[in-house]
C-alpha cells in the first residue's frame, strides 16, 4: 500500500512538543493560582474549559463516525488529524474534577434549602441532583472513549493488514455511535452550561451547543490540515479541490450555526415570557452588551464574509486565519454562556480568564504531537485513501 501512495513519514520538529509540554505547565500553573486566589470566578472558567475540551475531542469524534458513515472520500487523505484530536477525550475525567469539588459555587440547584423553597426547582430535583448529574457525566466521557478507542485501534491496525472488513466494521460501529453522541452531548450542555440557570430553559441549547461544537472541531482540524499540508507531510499534497471543501465546511456550518443561535433567540424574543427572557436580558445589561454585539461580529459576520468567495475557500492563509477567528469565536461562546452567572453587571477579563485558553492551546498541541508521533499522519492502509487523493469536485 505504500508504494500505492508513496508515502514517507517526517516528524514533526522537536519543538512542536517543548511548546505544548511548556503551554500544558502555564496552564495547569494559572489554574492552580487561580484556584487559590478566587475558587468561585477559577470554576467558572473550568466549566469553559471542560466544555470547550468536550467540543474538540467530541467534534472530531463526530467528524470520524460521519466520514464512514457517509462513505466520505474527500477526507481519508487527512483523517488522522480529528484522530488525534479525538484523543482529547482522555483527558476529560482529569478536567472535570476540580468542578466536582466546586459544584455549590455554581450552580444554584445543589444547594437543597434553595430547592427546598422553589417549587420550579423541586421538580426538576429528580434530574438536577448531584449523584444523578456526576454519574451521567462519566457515563458520557467513558463511552465517548470507548467508542473512540475502538474506532481508531480499527484504523490503525489497517495500516498494517489494509484489511478493508475494518472499515466496514468502523462503519457499523459509527452508526450505532452517532445517535449515542447525540444524547449525550444534548444532556451534557444542559448540565454544565443550561442549569447554571435552572430557571431558564430553551429547546434548542442541545442543539445550539452541538453546531458549535462540530465548527470549532472542523476548525481546529482546518488549521492543522493546512499547516502539515503546507509543510509537506501529507501523501502528495492535497489539491485545492481538498481545500474548498475544508472551507465549504466552514462557511457551511457558520452559517447552520447562526440558524440555531437565531432561531433560539426569536423564539424567546417573540413569546416575550419572563421565565425565557431574563437569560437574553443578562447578556444585554452593562457591559455585556458590547461583548455581545462583538460575539455575533467574530462568530457570523467575519467568518461569512471572509468565506464567502470560492477563492477564499481555497487559499491556505485565509482558511487559517478564519479557522483561528471561528476557534476563538467558540471560546468567547462559552464564555458568553458561563460567565454572567457569576458576575451579571460585566464581563471580567484577567490573568484568571487566561488560565482555560493557555492550558487548551497546551493539550491540542501536546495531543497532536503525542498521537502523530507513533503513527501515520495518513491512513494508508485504507482502501479509499487513493481515491482521496485524487479528489476532484
Amino acid at each position: 500500500m505504500n508504494s500505492v501512495v508513496n508515502y514517507q513519514k517526517k516528524d514533526l520538529p522537536a519543538k512542536v512538543g517543548k511548546l505544548g509540554y511548556g503551554l500544558l505547565a502555564a496552564g495547569i500553573l494559572l489554574f492552580a493560582l487561580a484556584y487559590a486566589v478566587d475558587g468561585a470566578r477559577a470554576a467558572f472558567n473550568n466549566v469553559v474549559l471542560y466544555t470547550f475540551l468536550v467540543s474538540i475531542g467530541l467534534g472530531s469524534l463526530i467528524l470520524i463516525a460521519v466520514e464512514y458513515v457517509a462513505g466520505a472520500v474527500w477526507s481519508v487523505p487527512f483523517r488522522r488529524i480529528p484522530e488525534a484530536m479525538g484523543s482529547i477525550l482522555y483527558i476529560l475525567p482529569v478536567a472535570v474534577v476540580p468542578l466536582l469539588f466546586k459544584l455549590h459555587d455554581l450552580y444554584h440547584w445543589t444547594h437543597k434549602e434553595a430547592v427546598a423553597a422553589d417549587h420550579l426547582l423541586h421538580g426538576k430535583a429528580p434530574y438536577l441532583n448531584e449523584p444523578f448529574f456526576i454519574g451521567r457525566s462519566f457515563f458520557a466521557v467513558v463511552i465517548w472513549a470507548v467508542f473512540y478507542f475502538i474506532i481508531v485501534k480499527n484504523s490503525n491496525k489497517q495500516d498494517a493488514s489494509g484489511d478493508q472488513n475494518l472499515t466496514t466494521r468502523n462503519i457499523r460501529i459509527s452508526a450505532v455511535l452517532i445517535p449515542i453522541i447525540a444524547i449525550t452531548l444534548t444532556y451534557t450542555a444542559i448540565d454544565w452550561l443550561m442549569s447554571l440557570e435552572p430557571h431558564w430553559f430553551s429547546t434548542i441549547f442541545g442543539g445550539y451547543y452541538f453546531t458549535g461544537s462540530l465548527l470549532a472541531a472542523i476548525a481546529l482540524c482546518t488549521i492543522i490540515i493546512v499547516l502539515l499540508n503546507e509543510n509537506g507531510y501529507f501523501v502528495k499534497g492535497l489539491l485545492p479541490d481538498h481545500y474548498y471543501s475544508l472551507g465549504a465546511f466552514l462557511f457551511a456550518f457558520t452559517n447552520f450555526w447562526a440558524y440555531i443561535a437565531f432561531s433560539q433567540f426569536v423564539l424567546i424574543w417573540y413569546a416575550n415570557l419572563p421565565e425565557e427572557t431574563f437569560w437574553l436580558m443578562m447578556r444585554w445589561e452593562g457591559s455585556w452588551k458590547y461583548f455581545t454585539i462583538f460575539f455575533v461580529l467574530i462568530h457570523f459576520a467575519i467568518p461569512y464574509f471572509g468565506l464567502l468567495s470560492r477563492p477564499s475557500k481555497q487559499n491556505p492563509k485565509r482558511l487559517i486565519y478564519m479557522s483561528s477567528l471561528i476557534l476563538f469565536a467558540h471560546y468567547v461562546d462559552l464564555f458568553w454562556m458561563s460567565m454572567p452567572t457569576f458576575n451579571k453587571e460585566g464581563f471580567v477579563f484577567g490573568w484568571m480568564e487566561l488560565a482555560a485558553p493557555v492550558l487548551i492551546a497546551g493539550v491540542v498541541i501536546t495531543f497532536l504531537n503525542i498521537y502523530l508521533k507513533k503513527r501515520n499522519f495518513v491512513p494508508i492502509g485504507d482502501p479509499k485513501l487513493k481515491r482521496g487523493m485524487e479528489f476532484r469536485l
